[in-house]
């Protein structure tokens, strides 16, 4: 049975997870509508993903005894102005995420709860990858994103992104 506090961070956790797929399904709309298919598609995925983690955490608190409990998902509420926007609004949410996949582990530390621990390296691992591809898509963005060419370039690259479940470290 888990600790009643990292249960109710994990539980958390599960609709953090579920806003995060809110909010990248906002981004997809935000390209959708500007006509870069392939961005919107890379964030379908994306949301695909976060939706992923969030059946994980909550898989994991039913085998452990607990009850999953819903909130509400707020809507997503950025305007963005400019291409860049959302790109530096999906790092600094995914910098967001990975604090609070931090402080789960501390917590479970300081309970000396291995288990969610080592349930939790995965998610250290994929946050540190989560940030990355954020940081790489804005570093291509400022490359190529202000011409044309390079923009249509990097949106055919984006729409190549292939949806890969999740395959959690036994």
């Amino acid at each position: 049975m888990l600790n009643e506090k990292i249960a109710k961070l994990l539980n958390a956790q599960v609709n953090a997870e579920l806003y995060s797929a809110y909010l990248y399904l906002d981004f997809s709309n935000y390209f959708e509508d500007e006509g870069l298919d392939g961005f919107a598609h890379w964030y379908e995925i994306q949301a695909q993903e976060e939706r992923d983690h969030a059946f994980m955490i909550r898989r994991y608190l039913i085998d452990s005894g607990h009850r999953v409990t819903f909130e509400a998902i707020a809507k997503p509420d950025k305007v963005f102005k400019t291409h860049m926007d959302p790109l530096k609004a999906g790092l600094e949410h995914e910098k967001y995420v990975t604090s609070l996949i931090t402080t789960i582990y501390a917590a479970a530390f300081e309970a000396k709860d291995f288990k969610t621990m080592q349930f939790l390296d995965w998610f250290v691992k994929e946050q540190g990858e989560e940030e990355k591809n954020a940081d790489d898509l804005i570093k291509k963005m400022q490359l190529f994103g202000s011409e044309p060419k390079g923009l249509y370039m990097l949106n055919q690259e984006l729409a190549a992104r292939v949806y890969t479940a999740p395959a959690a470290e036994e």
